[in-house]
């Protein structure tokens, strides 16, 4: 076992939605990295923990039932934790479209109950796991991200410096439990494919990227920030036509609560933005005079041009289709 995060060493951590592509994955990817005393998954589906506790026999895993719209359960499970990541979300667009407060009571309510049960168990750290439809939000679920995302911020104001909340946000995730990637891969001999938009780009990162991203957050946060990968875009008839070459498109039209680009940093969120040499980092809007908590961000990062805005069709990072073949050829 390497131990690649020394900062987590004999800490207690927590990852709420544990059983999810990310959950599960960066689990994994703690276990074999790094010297944590113990690793809760936090989850709502028990025949997932079965499986998962029959595929990892480590002895630091613990699996606690619950659902982040209970507030005891929460307070419960966070009892003697360091560092909860929280990736619990309802998050499939279309379906939130026609099911809205169900999202609301996972994505905000529950965001809620993450923060006071981190509070009141005394927790040092948590971390949200954001996305890009959370700026300038038009769909149910971003907007619920967003009001994710501004009660962590302001819940830094209630934890007295005790506790620290902070987010990343990024976008899509190749090979993520039914994302567009994974489908394209069980249907690689399909004659025809539905393309909603010849336009539309996306930013597009893989699973090791966005482990990179919550760890840098974790080791870094000082409680406020909202940390962003330079993430790379790629249109996504071009995706397709490195995944299903052969195959015919068909453009169906955008979809309920879809975008033509995403955005990943707004350029109101830019004026208190650092540039650093892999992220941005949006620093919150109501610092004051003389905090020196984000100083050292200053000092090696740098402030964005007037106007800067992040959007996937803005982007001078693209993926390429043979840096895309090499992430699908390792999930293959």
């Amino acid at each position: 076992m390497a131990n690649k995060y020394p900062f987590l060493k004999d800490k207690v951590v927590l990852i709420t939605g544990g059983t999810g592509s990310f959950g599960k994955n960066f689990i994994k990817h703690l276990l074999k990295n790094s010297e944590v005393r113990k690793l809760i998954i936090f989850s709502r589906d028990e025949l997932k923990q079965s499986v998962m506790a029959s595929e990892l026999t480590d002895e630091r895993l613990r699996f606690f039932l619950g659902d982040v719209r209970d507030l005891p359960r929460l307070q419960r499970a966070f009892h003697g934790v360091d560092i909860v990541v929280h990736a619990a979300a309802l998050k499939q667009v279309p379906t939130l479209e026609y099911n809205p407060f169900e999202a609301v009571k996972t994505n905000v309510l529950g965001s809620q109950n993450v923060i006071d049960a981190a509070i009141d168990q005394g927790v040092s750290k948590v971390l949200l796991i954001s996305t890009d439809k959370a700026a300038q939000p038009i769909n149910l679920y971003g907007s619920t991200k967003l009001c994710a995302e501004k009660l962590f911020i302001s819940g830094n104001v209630y934890a007295d410096r005790q506790t620290k909340f902070s987010c990343v946000r990024y976008g899509n995730v190749i090979g993520s439990r039914g994302s567009i990637v994974e489908i394209l891969l069980q249907n690689r001999e399909a004659k025809t494919v539905y393309v909603t938009d010849e336009r539309m780009t996306r930013f597009w990162l893989n699973l090791e990227q966005t482990f990179k991203l919550v760890t840098f957050a974790l080791e870094n946060m000082e409680g406020g920030e909202i940390f962003i990968p330079k993430a790379p875009t790629m249109k996504v008839i071009d995706l397709f036509n490195t995944i299903v070459p052969k195959a015919k498109k068909k453009i169906t039209g955008i979809r309920p609560g879809e975008k033509l680009h995403e955005i990943l940093i707004t350029a109101d969120e830019a004026r208190h933005t650092v540039e650093l040499e892999e992220y941005f980092v949006v620093l919150p809007e109501n610092v004051e005079i003389g905090d020196s908590r984000y100083h050292r961000f200053h000092q090696v990062g740098k402030k964005l041009e007037p106007g800067f805005c992040f959007t996937s069709d803005n982007n001078t990072v693209c993926l390429t289709d043979k840096e895309l073949l090499r992430v699908v050829e390792k999930m293959s």
